[in-house]
């Protein structure tokens, strides 16, 4: 299996939600794995900086929503601000 490719502003969201107490992992399926204050959250990161085009879900993530979306919420990010918004309110 190839490496997944990281957005650029991926590090800094990670950053954040680390000095904010969150345990981050990467994984394969979507970005984030992340837990805090005894919950999970999968966030998935798109960078804002790029067109719209590459900014949408891939088939395969549209399908993970779609198939895990309901059990466990999934986050779709553009910066550390919208991160942590999620993670505080899920």
């Amino acid at each position: 299996m190839k490496a997944a490719r990281r957005d650029d502003n991926e590090q800094d969201i990670v950053n954040a939600l680390r000095k904010a107490g969150a345990y981050v992992e990467y994984t394969h399926n979507f970005d984030l794995l992340v837990g805090f204050r005894g919950k999970w959250h999968r966030l998935e990161v798109k960078d804002g900086n790029k067109p719209a085009s590459k900014r949408q879900l891939t088939k395969h993530e549209q399908k993970l929503v779609e198939t895990i979306g309901g059990r466990a919420p999934v986050h779709i990010v553009k910066c550390a601000e919208e991160a942590l918004e999620a993670i505080n309110r899920g």
